[in-house]
């Protein structure tokens, strides 16, 4: 089912744990202003529904279908997320290839070290240890296709920011009064 406009951007942020994605998120919606829709993996699976992670699971149904609301409803979505290849792949396909405008996908690739490292200056650090980090943390966990664009742990935040920005077309769009 055909969803969005052509106007509307879909972008796709994904990666392992403390990669930076929910950085580069809230920063491509401050920069950008209203009219962007965050839709975050752990908010609708581990908040709103409070399930694991496992192949079929509802949550990526109800991810589907949010991020689908709000296309057709003419915001640009910023969906981010861990969103395994083989968990989330199928859906993610299906929204690309049935949104009316353009999607951009990103891989943030973090070296384990480097996700350690960052993961420790958050307030779940307490709570999550090495162990889970490494049992979650998948290397280059690419969906088919070349569909992403892989940036690096080099890449600083506000210039994969800007990246997203500019790649993506927001940077030439005005924010929406809502």
């Amino acid at each position: 089912m055909r969803t969005g406009t052509a106007q509307t951007r879909l972008v796709v942020l994904r990666g392992n744990s403390a990669s930076g994605k929910s950085a580069v998120a809230a920063g491509v919606r401050e920069r950008f202003g209203r009219g962007v829709a965050l839709v975050g993996q752990d908010n609708l699976r581990r908040t709103v529904l409070r399930e694991r992670d496992r192949p079929g699971a509802a949550n990526i149904g109800l991810i589907d279908a949010v991020v689908r609301y709000a296309l057709d409803a003419g915001f640009h979505v910023v969906l981010e997320g861990i969103l395994y290849a083989d968990h989330y792949g199928r859906m993610l396909a299906r929204l690309r290839s049935d949104h009316r405008g353009p999607t951009h996908g990103y891989y943030l690739d973090v070296p384990f070290e480097e996700t350690l490292r960052r993961h420790a200056t958050k307030p779940i650090a307490e709570v999550v240890g090495a162990d889970d980090l490494l049992s979650w943390y998948r290397p280059l966990d690419l969906l088919p296709g070349g569909t992403e664009t892989v940036v690096g742990a080099s890449s600083a935040l506000a210039d994969t920011v800007d990246r997203v920005l500019r790649e993506s077309g927001l940077d030439r769009l005005p924010a929406v009064d809502r």
